[in-house]
């Protein structure tokens, strides 16, 4: 969508700055644009390539693909045409509301939950947990229950365990819509130190989503973040004059976005983080120059959010300054929300070696 204050830049255009833009998003559009973003537009369980070494991850698939199926049958059962939540065929119903699928950053749980998605028919959406939470925050948790409750699959990516207060509104949003009849999906992460406990992300969501908890099958997937499996090291930061060269040089790359790193993060303290989708709008491309490492926890946070959505749309970075595993303090790395910066280092080195690769050097 073209948001206000915001118009997408032309192969003409100079770089636009994302910290110039103050994007607004409608509350009703908040739905319709629940779907997977550009990066998972075009998985299917087909695409997925589990590891040999791995044998939960290609069990995974098999159930997930089962699940996927009874959802059909039990939506055929009902008849073509009609849509029964509480008339249907009970032999054809999912045994289970809901599927859990636990593992740490970078093993394809995304993938497989747009897989899901895409295996589905609608009515039907995909967001983040914090999309979710936005959504809550800008209809009302009535008028929630009433946009959802329709939908044959809810699925929720990184179902976020940081915030007591959230998790027990959607927890009780979850219940409701359970009630309802839709079925739901859901993504977290086990922290890569607590890998070989057992299934402790596991224990935590079905904790913390008290009576929903025996409606949800968990599955574990085990593995390495295939970001850096067998691939080469992350590019070494460029030049300040090179990042500003760049933009000019960028073959098949149109809406190039240029900002100092520090006013760009400044900047996001003034736009919701439901928005950042929005800031990225029409952007192809992105050029910090001066990246230093960020010591305050709400930055760093808003930070990861904004490279979730920028790797959601597969955006490469070109950047100065420190390389992108220094961004985030030791303390930060050891406390509560390491998972998320993890999560976001995997993700900016990936979107770096992207900018390395398709932004070449000027010659």
């Amino acid at each position: 969508m073209i948001v206000p204050n915001v118009s997408p830049a032309s192969p003409d255009s100079e770089p636009v700055s994302l910290a110039s833009r103050h994007p607004v998003v409608p509350a009703d559009r908040m739905v319709a644009e629940m779907v997977p973003p550009p990066r998972f537009d075009g998985v299917r369980f087909a695409t997925y390539i589990p590891d040999p070494t791995q044998p939960s991850q290609a069990a995974a698939v098999q159930r997930l693909e089962e699940f996927a199926a009874s959802l059909n049958a039990a939506d055929g059962s009902a008849g073509k045409g009609k849509r029964r939540w509480f008339g249907r065929d009970k032999a054809a119903a999912p045994a289970y509301s809901g599927i859990y699928l636990d593992g740490g950053y970078g093993v394809g749980k995304t993938h497989l939950l747009a897989s899901l998605w895409h295996a589905v028919p609608g009515p039907k959406s995909l967001c983040t947990f914090v999309e979710l939470t936005n959504l809550v925050g800008a209809l009302g948790f009535q008028q929630t229950v009433q946009a959802l409750s329709g939908h044959r699959l809810l699925c929720i990516d990184e179902f976020e365990l940081d915030d007591p207060g959230d998790t027990v509104l959607v927890s009780t949003l979850l219940g409701k819509l359970v009630d309802a009849g839709v079925k739901l999906a859901a993504t977290s992460n086990t922290l890569p130190d607590k890998l070989g406990e057992g299934r402790f992300a596991a224990v935590d969501f079905m904790r913390e989503i008290q009576g929903l908890s025996a409606h949800f099958q968990s599955l574990r997937i085990d593995g390495d973040d295939y970001r850096h499996r067998g691939l080469p090291e992350a590019p070494a930061p460029a030049a300040d004059d090179d990042v500003v060269t760049k933009t000019a040089h960028a073959p098949g790359v149109t809406g190039g976005a240029l900002d100092d790193f520090p006013d760009l993060l400044a900047h996001l303290a003034s736009v919701h983080p439901s928005r950042y989708g929005a800031l990225l709008e029409g952007v192809h491309a992105v050029f910090w120059r001066g990246v230093v490492p960020v010591h305050d926890q709400s930055t760093a946070l808003r930070l990861v959010v904004l490279a979730d959505r920028m790797y959601d749309r597969e955006i490469p970075i070109v950047a100065s300054g420190v390389p992108f595993d220094e961004l985030f303090t030791e303390e930060m790395l050891q406390g509560g929300y390491k998972k998320k910066y993890l999560r976001a280092i995997s993700r900016l080195v990936a979107m770096a070696r992207d900018g390395a690769e398709r932004v070449p050097a000027p010659r």
